[in-house]
């Protein structure tokens, strides 16, 4: 299982490509996440109107009342799939385990409900492997990738007649990747999700998240930088030049100009080399109190 933030470019990417496509006033409605409540599936209850129950759930939450779902169970190499066609009937298959094994029903659901989501909308990034980052990032800046996260465990498992602990997780994000993008919602909803994790491992992965979110907010030239990145922005501002880590750059054409990635949907800003000013980001409309 991968750890730590390999997939970081394309989910800004798709944060990006998720705020132009819906717009600021879009995202806004979906500022509430669903809740552990409503996706709760009961041992005693049939699998297959339990599995209706929890889709209608998630078709609700992304606001798709004239789709319908139908769910299957089979077995097969991935936790489910759908197929995409033009409504409003969707066919969904989960794998076999979960008519058993109901804790990940949600999470699973939540994840091809945004794939019908995004067809609808006409919004996919090329390459299957990107496509699928796409659809994690979404689900959970939208209010109900915390499923998806919290699915993420360890628990013993026999191999080579031992018993070992296995990790387990749904989806294509890291779960640190996953706790990025939920940090970043949290910080732009007031949307503390954190008391919801069932397991341990998520809420580790959620804070290391949650770090490279806050140290979004504090880089030059927003006002919130620590004194040493400020420090290195003025000497990067005299040379006229930065390091690609730095996110800022400096263009020479008159008037100068200072471009950075907004922290919240990584729209690339730029703004006059004048000192403090207010900016505010056109895409998710993100006041930025800035020093540059």
């Amino acid at each position: 299982m991968e750890h730590g933030f390999p997939h970081l470019a394309t989910v800004r990417s798709s944060l990006t490509a998720l705020y132009r496509r819906l717009s600021a006033d879009t995202v806004e409605q979906y500022a509430a996440s669903v809740r552990p409540e409503s996706v709760e599936f009961p041992p005693d209850e049939d699998p297959y109107l339990g599995a209706q129950r929890v889709a209608r759930v998630m078709l609700q939450h992304f606001r798709l009342p004239d789709a319908r779902m139908v769910v299957g169970f089979r077995d097969m190499v991935h936790a489910g799939s759908v197929e995409l066609t033009a409504g409003p009937e969707y066919f969904v298959e989960l794998h076999a385990r979960f008519k058993t094994d109901r804790r990940d029903v949600g999470a699973a659901l939540a994840h091809e409900v945004m794939h019908v989501y995004l067809h609808r909308l006409g919004l996919e990034l090329p390459g299957i492997r990107d496509n699928e980052i796409l659809t994690d990032t979404a689900t959970a800046f939208l209010g109900a990738g915390w499923l998806l996260l919290d699915s993420y465990r360890e628990e013993p498992a026999i191999r080579d007649d031992r018993l070992m602990m296995s990790a387990y997780k749904l989806g294509y994000l890291t779960p640190e990747e996953y706790g990025y993008v939920l940090a970043k919602r949290a910080l732009v909803f007031g949307d503390d999700i954190e008391p919801w994790f069932s397991s341990p491992l998520a809420r580790d992965a959620y804070r290391a998240g949650l770090v490279l979110a806050e140290q979004e907010r504090r880089q030059p030239p927003l006002l919130a930088a620590g004194w040493a990145a400020r420090r290195r922005y003025a000497r990067d501002r005299r040379a006229g030049t930065a390091s690609p880590e730095a996110g800022y750059a400096f263009e020479t054409a008159a008037p100068r100009q200072v471009s950075f990635p907004c922290p919240t949907c990584h729209q690339r800003i730029r703004v006059p080399v004048r000192g403090r000013v207010t900016v505010r980001c056109t895409l998710c409309r993100t006041h930025l109190e800035c020093d540059t």
